[in-house]
C-alpha cells in the first residue's frame, strides 16, 4: 500500500461499496418512465462525454494509437450487452435479486479464465466456491416466479448472457490495451457500448414509444445519479484503489454490493425478501468469496471498475 492517507482509501471503498451496489435501485427508479436500452445508451453517452472532457484537458488527440477492432470488441461485451441486458432484465427482475445474480460475476470469471486463457485448473478452495455459487444461481432460477409475477425465463437467460459477456470482456481487456491506455480506452468503449445500447433500442422498438416529455424528475435524478456516481466517481475511486491496495481487498465489493441492493430493494421498492432469496443470497456470497481466497492463482488482477471482473458494470 502507498502513503496515501488511510482516510482516503477508506472513502474510496466506501464509495465501492456503497455506490455499486446502489446502482441497481436507481436502475430501477430509471425505468419507471425512461426504456432500458435508451436508458443504458444515455447513461454511457453522457459519462464517455465526462470523461472525453476530462482526457481532453490532458491531451489533443485522447484515442490515437487505441487499438480500434478490440476496444469495439470490448465495448460491445462490457458497456453494450453486459450493462444493456442487465438493465433490460430489470424491466422484470427485483433489483436485489438482480444484484444477487450479477454478485457471482467473480465465479464464471474464474470458470472463463479457466477454459479459455488459463488453462489452469482452479484450487480444490475455488472448486467449492464455483460449487456454492452455482448452487445459489440454480435457486435462483428456480424460484425466479416467486420474487415477481412478471419474471419470465428470458429474463434470468439475459442476465446470464450479460454476466458472461462481461466476463469475456474483462479478460480481453488487459490482453488489448496497456495499463497506461485504460482511461481513453474506457472512454471510448463506453462509446460503443452506448451506440450498441442505442441499436438495440431500435431493435426492442423503443424509440416507437419513446416520449421524452413523459420522463418522470425520478426518472431523470435516477439517470443523472447512475452517470455521475455510478459510471464517473465510483470509476476514479476504483482506478485509486487499484494502484494502492491488493486487489483480493478491492474485490470484497462483490460480497458487499448484492446485500445492500437487496435492503434496499426491500426498504424502498418493497421487494419480497422470501426464504429461497435468503438461501440464494447465502450460497452465492459464500460462493464468491471462496474464489475471491482462491483467486491469486485462477486469474490475474483485474483492471479498471469499467472493465474490473469483480466489478458491476451497472
Amino acid at each position: 500500500m502507498s502513503r496515501s492517507p488511510l482516510s482516503v482509501i477508506l472513502l474510496c471503498f466506501a464509495a465501492i461499496y456503497v455506490i455499486w451496489g446502489t446502482t441497481f435501485l436507481g436502475i430501477t427508479l430509471m425505468l419507471r418512465t425512461i426504456p432500458p436500452y435508451i436508458g443504458g445508451m444515455l447513461r454511457f453517452l453522457l459519462a464517455a462525454g465526462v470523461l472525453y472532457a476530462w482526457l481532453r484537458t490532458r491531451t489533443r488527440r485522447p484515442f490515437a494509437g487505441l487499438p480500434l477492432a478490440g476496444t469495439a470488441l470490448c465495448g460491445v461485451l462490457l458497456t453494450g450487452m453486459g450493462n444493456g441486458f442487465i438493465i433490460w432484465a430489470q424491466t422484470a427482475l427485483p433489483s436485489g435479486i438482480t444484484a444477487l445474480f450479477v454478485g457471482s460475476l467473480p465465479v464464471w470469471i474464474l470458470l472463463q479464465n479457466w477454459w479459455f486463457f488459463s488453462h489452469r485448473p482452479p484450487r480444490l478452495l475455488a472448486v467449492l466456491g464455483v460449487a456454492f455459487g452455482m448452487a445459489g444461481i440454480v435457486v435462483l432460477s428456480w424460484h425466479a416466479e416467486s420474487f415477481a409475477g412478471a419474471v419470465r425465463p428470458i429474463h434470468v437467460i439475459a442476465v446470464l448472457v450479460a454476466e458472461l459477456a462481461w466476463g469475456l470482456g474483462t479478460l480481453l481487456q488487459p490482453r488489448i490495451i496497456d495499463a497506461g491506455r485504460v482511461a481513453p480506452f474506457t472512454c471510448l468503449q463506453m462509446l460503443i457500448g452506448a451506440g450498441f445500447q442505442g441499436l438495440m433500442a431500435l431493435l426492442d422498438r423503443e424509440w416507437l414509444g419513446f416520449v421524452p416529455a413523459h420522463v418522470s424528475l425520478q426518472s431523470i435524478l435516477a439517470l443523472a445519479y447512475l452517470v455521475v456516481f455510478g459510471s464517473v466517481i465510483a470509476f476514479n475511486c476504483y482506478a485509486f484503489l487499484v494502484a494502492r491496495v491488493a486487489a483480493q481487498k478491492i474485490a470484497t465489493y462483490a460480497l458487499v454490493n448484492p446485500v445492500i441492493a437487496l435492503a434496499l430493494g426491500a426498504l424502498v421498492l418493497g421487494e419480497r425478501i422470501t426464504p429461497a432469496a435468503v438461501l440464494s443470497t447465502v450460497l452465492v456470497l459464500v460462493g464468491v468469496g471462496l474464489v475471491l481466497l482462491a483467486r491469486d492463482r485462477v486469474a490475474r488482477p483485474v483492471g479498471p471498475p469499467a472493465l474490473a471482473a469483480a466489478r458491476r458494470p451497472l
